[in-house]
């Protein structure tokens, strides 16, 4: 038993086909869209009458993930986890990926192994066919890169760019909860660099680990939507921050927002844990990011199909452009609402956990 949890095959042995054959051999489709997948120069899709929705994530580590306390298995779900969201953030539903990976000589087989166990758990868990991808050598670290290839009807797909004036402003789940796991798991790792020999605490926050670690697309809020028969007037996942997915629809819109900060949800194990780093609950929850729920706008008319729906929120309304964005916190005041959520290319950004 020892030596099997010590063995180490290097990837040198397999060969860069072997090992794309290696670890795609649990490929199996789940959907008849897939007519090809693995094993041939390009896959072959079959989409009928359906409008295809593709998007691709890079995620680079020392950037998005730190491998300290990212484990390879529940980084490879994640992977495919932050492209569906994507996917599911047009309304539509993912149905294939392809996986890429760039890695140095300090990831083995069974390292690999490990990340693809992963990347087959969230493909099974949301029922999406691995078709293909590349792997090939980097000088140092692990990059990942996956492709999300969805299906929608034309006439159902949601852009960011459609919301309009009187329009309600609507997100899912809870926010700023995946940050503070982020913020605990940082400190851990900080207190193990200077003394490797104290044992990391991470204060039974199983909720907060799991957002930041092993997070979950909104699978569920699309056939929430389809069986009531809604249609939001414009949706974008929160992968970078509420307030800058709120500026990007509004952006791209033409239109301003008004947000009640009543109206953010946040998770009470996240209230405590900002009080505990002196942080504001708020602010956490606008800028955080990576919650990988959806914000969307409804037109009024379809309030009672969202009111009785489990698991969302209305914090707001789409206003004029003159109007700006705002924030009426619970204090009375009114606040310009800043953007300040994960920014990929500024230098002094906190380079670990966004994507």
């Amino acid at each position: 038993m020892s030596e099997e949890k010590t063995k180490r095959t290097d990837v040198n042995k397999l060969g860069e086909f072997g090992l794309i054959e290696h670890l795609t051999r649990k490929a199996v489709p789940n959907n008849p869209s897939t007519i090809k997948g693995v094993g041939d120069d390009a896959a072959v899709i079959d989409n009928e009458a359906l409008a295809t929705v593709i998007s691709t994530d890079l995620l680079v580590e020392g950037i998005h993930f730190d491998l300290m306390y990212s484990p390879l298995k529940h980084l490879g779900y994640k992977a495919v986890v932050v492209n569906l969201s994507d996917i599911y953030a047009m309304n539509a539903i993912p149905k294939q990926v392809t996986v890429s990976l760039a890695f140095s000589n300090r990831f083995s087989v069974e390292a690999l192994e490990e990340l693809y166990e992963g990347i087959y758990a969230a493909c099974r868990h949301y029922r999406v066919d691995l078709i293909g991808g590349d792997t090939t050598s980097s000088l140092k670290g692990l990059l990942i890169s996956i492709t999300a290839i969805g299906q929608a009807e034309k006439e159902k797909i949601t852009y960011r760019n459609t919301a309009k004036v009187g329009d309600l402003i609507c997100v899912s789940g809870n926010l700023g909860a995946a940050y503070l796991g982020l913020q605990l798991l940082e400190r851990e790792k900080q207190i193990f660099l200077e003394n490797p020999d104290v044992q990391p605490d991470l204060e039974d926050q199983q909720y907060l680990m799991e957002r930041q670690l092993k997070p979950e697309a909104r699978k569920d809020m699309i056939e929430a939507f389809a069986k009531n028969q809604l249609i939001p007037t414009a949706m974008i996942d929160v992968s970078d921050g509420l307030s800058s997915e709120l500026y990007h629809i509004c952006k791209q819109s033409g239109v301003g927002a008004f947000v009640e900060e009543s109206g953010v949800p946040i998770h009470p194990d996240a209230q405590m844990m900002a009080i505990k780093f002196n942080l504001d609950p708020i602010t956490c929850a606008l800028s955080g990011g990576e919650d990988y729920e959806l914000l969307f706008t409804i037109d009024p008319q379809d309030v009672e199909k969202v009111k009785y729906l489990p698991d969302i929120y209305i914090m707001g309304e789409i206003v004029s452009k003159e109007q700006g964005i705002k924030l009426h916190t619970k204090g009375g005041n009114i606040h310009d609402l800043p953007a300040q959520g994960w920014v990929h290319f500024d230098p002094n950004q906190n380079n670990e956990g966004n994507s």
